[in-house]
């Protein structure tokens, strides 16, 4: 209770804090006492209050969440969350959007870093081999503009995964650049170099010069485009309930197709971007060349899940909590 709270210095009160499930009869000040105990032992507090004696808590605490309808209007003002039901389970639904975004940040930014070093590694693989530039500066831009905006703003309206609210708390201080998170971007823009080189190399050595940028091109767009599978998720999208779960996402990669087709069989927009027509044998290459960095990328995902189920914890969480 309260009054036992009083009696206890600083020190004593992080050693309680730690046992202790309940207070009761606690004054505003003590509220303050509690909140800071439990934040000196390196815990991440929330603090649900509805009154003007709440304030100071709410305001320590590092989220505040008041009622928004009995609340007072110190409360509200105070905190940083404002239930508009006064319902517990709204904090939850809270809870759970905010890891849906944050997830989706995560997802937006290595798709795009993704296809952005991979754009990168593709010219400089091709200067240090002394290759004429498989891309021109116009193609680049057709690449940033339309080809990875379309499927980055998909990846913005992701549905949550289905474990969201059964993995422990995230460090806040982790960055969202992490090691893990490096380490898969450079692999997945390796895989799409590689893919979009190999392609080129083989349009240079099989007497198709003048298409060998086209085929470069195309290879490289169709390549990003589907390795939007890889960035919707930390595991494998193979199954149809995950593969068809973001219909932006389809619709996103039906619109791009169109789009990319256009640049070759439309001859305006052809010349714009000094591209010419490939034969069935050029095509075949592109396709193969496209699908395999997401083939490859879906099967690193498959075999890492399997270990995650197996090891009974989930692909860059902590197993530990807070």
């Amino acid at each position: 209770e309260g009054k036992q709270v009083a009696v206890l210095d600083d020190g004593e009160l992080r050693e309680q804090v730690a046992r202790v499930d309940v207070f009761s009869r606690v004054s505003p000040e003590e509220k303050l006492r509690v909140v800071s105990a439990f934040q000196a032992r390196g815990e991440i507090v929330a603090m649900l209050g509805d009154g003007v004696n709440d304030a100071a808590a709410l305001k320590k605490a590092d989220v505040g969440v008041a009622m928004g309808r009995r609340g007072t209007d110190v409360a509200r003002q105070t905190a940083a969350v404002v239930l508009q039901d006064d319902r517990f389970p709204t904090i939850a639904a809270g809870v759970d959007q905010g890891r849906v975004i944050f997830d989706n940040i995560r997802k937006f930014v290595f798709y795009l870093f993704s296809c952005n070093v991979a754009e990168v590694l593709v010219l400089l693989g091709a200067s240090v081999a002394g290759l004429p530039p498989p891309l021109l500066p116009l193609q680049i831009l057709w690449l940033n503009l339309v080809t990875d905006t379309f499927p980055a703003l998909a990846l913005a309206l992701e549905p949550g995964e289905g474990d969201v609210m059964r993995r422990p708390p995230r460090d806040p201080e982790a960055p969202i650049l992490s090691r893990s998170f490096v380490g898969a971007l450079a692999f997945h823009a390796t895989t799409i170099t590689v893919a979009t080189l190999g392609a080129y190399l083989w349009a240079l050595a099989s007497g198709r010069a003048e298409a060998a940028g086209t085929v470069g091109f195309m290879t490289l767009a169709l390549a990003q485009l589907f390795h939007l599978g890889n960035a919707r998720s930390r595991v494998a999208v193979v199954s149809p309930a995950r593969a068809f779960a973001n219909r932006w996402a389809l619709a996103a990669v039906g619109v791009v197709l169109v789009l990319q087709g256009a640049t070759v069989l439309w001859s305006p927009l052809a010349a714009v971007l000094d591209l010419v027509a490939l034969d069935g044998a050029a095509w075949g290459v592109v396709a193969l060349a496209s699908i395999a960095p997401a083939l490859i990328g879906q099967g690193v995902d498959l075999v890492q899940s399997r270990r995650w189920r197996t090891g009974g914890c989930h692909p860059g969480v902590r197993t530990r909590p807070l």
